[in-house]
């Protein structure tokens, strides 16, 4: 995959793509509700002629619906290969859905850190998920990098 533009300053990148994978868990959120009936990207176009993104977050909103579509089996596959006692069908859309964008990031975004994409989802969590989301996130995603043998 194609490294991030790296003339933005740092900081302002981090901020946005923080904000981006919010939004992102906006539209997986209306995609999950809908059954899946159509894709992530066609939701996205949706949300992004009704709402008032910042042009900055648009290319890594895309870029995670894109990478949903394209592998969100793959992604599946490897969460529900580290939820012990759980399926990821029974777990909240919010839950869900966080799991599913720091996954996609960790298996599939190599100029993202994992430790980055755990960190996000563990924030994205503590805002949006419930009380035992954020522990519960670090622990999947946790066992997932463990499991990539991508520990550094």
């Amino acid at each position: 995959m194609k490294k991030e533009d790296d003339s933005t300053p740092a900081g302002s990148a981090r901020i946005n793509r923080t904000r981006a994978r919010s939004w992102a868990l906006q539209v997986h959120y209306q995609w999950d509700v809908s059954n899946g009936d159509t894709s992530l990207v066609e939701i996205l176009d949706k949300v992004l002629s009704t709402r008032r993104v910042a042009t900055a977050r648009i290319p890594y909103m895309k870029r995670i619906a894109a990478g949903l579509d394209r592998y969100g089996d793959q992604v599946d596959a490897g969460l529900n290969s580290v939820l012990q006692n759980w399926r990821l069908d029974r777990l909240s859309v919010i839950d869900r859905a966080i799991l599913r964008i720091a996954a996609l990031e960790m298996l599939y975004f190599k100029d993202i850190p994992p430790k980055v994409s755990i960190y996000e989802g563990i924030r994205i969590a503590e805002l949006y998920g419930g009380t035992e989301s954020p522990a519960f996130v670090n622990g999947v995603l946790d066992a997932l990098m463990t499991g990539i043998g991508q520990i550094s």
